[in-house]
């Protein structure tokens, strides 16, 4: 995963409410409640980050691929396939 976020960020604590079967099934498989929410939100946070950009850059992503298409890429002639 790349590092779009401080990893070496100070720890904080956080109050959160979660399914009393399911945190008991955790802690029984000695699951690292932490660390799981953590891995979880930093895909949930990159992925929101990118539609966030998507939809932020469409304009120039299509003005891009427009030109593109009309006039190449400057590749185009080093190409072997």
């Amino acid at each position: 995963m790349s590092r779009f976020y401080d990893e070496t960020a100070v720890k904080k604590s956080a109050n959160l409410s979660i399914n009393s079967d399911l945190l008991h099934k955790a802690r029984s498989l000695k699951i690292n409640l932490s660390a799981t929410l953590e891995h979880a939100l930093a895909v949930q946070v990159k992925q929101a980050a990118r539609k966030t950009w998507l939809r932020e850059n469409k304009k120039a992503l299509k003005t891009l691929n427009d030109l593109a298409d009309k006039n190449g890429l400057f590749s185009d002639s080093y190409r072997k396939f």
